[in-house]
């Protein structure tokens, strides 16, 4: 027995646990967690290239049962509906690791380009590009975004904090960190 679990929710069907999550009851969206998280970590990790990713996408998934427990059919069972919103956020996050993807490779391309470099200022201002995205993608999406809205894009820190909706103060933390950060990765991953 789960001790997190109510005695009185542990004969409760997922169906009647659906339904008191619509009611608004969040202990019981708790309850459907227990249940059901080794499951749906278990599809998420083969849906999911990289496993750090894996934990966020089972938290998305459980947070999106809010949003859908209203529209569940009981006709169906819980852990197949699970699975699919899995999928679904699965399915999400694979589509903005491929915007961000683009998004990256066409600023390289632009920061790229040839003004009046000779040959070897050009290969070396690519080589310094592709380290510099290197190192961007290797460090935390949450630092990532702070540090492209302000460091990249030169967003205003209220604006950007305001995009990303955190504190101003945590806002420049993960700038700083993520300065550190990218500092440290292009010193040790020079040629």
């Amino acid at each position: 027995m789960n001790l997190r679990e109510p005695v009185a929710s542990i004969a409760l069907p997922d169906e009647n646990v659906i339904a008191k999550i619509v009611a608004g009851d969040l202990e019981s969206l708790g309850v459907l967690f227990d249940r059901h998280e080794p499951a749906v970590r278990r599809i998420l990790s083969y849906l999911c290239p990289r496993s750090a990713d894996v934990d966020d996408l089972v938290q998305l998934t459980f947070l999106q049962v809010i949003r859908a427990a209203p529209r569940y059919d009981p006709k169906y069972p819980v852990r197949g509906w699970l699975i699919g919103i899995a999928a679904v956020m699965a399915r999400r996050h694979r589509r903005s690791l491929k915007r961000m993807t683009e998004w990256l490779v066409a600023w390289t391309v632009e920061a790229s380009r040839n003004d009046g470099k000779t040959p070897d200022q050009a290969f070396d201002s690519v080589e310094t590009e592709q380290l510099l995205l290197l190192a961007l993608s290797r460090i935390s999406p949450k630092r990532r975004e702070a540090f492209v809205l302000v460091a990249i894009e030169g967003t205003p820190g209220e604006e950007a904090a305001a995009s990303l909706g955190i504190p101003l103060n945590t806002l420049w933390t993960r700038v700083h960190y993520a300065r550190r950060e990218l500092r440290a990765r292009l010193v040790s991953e020079k040629p």
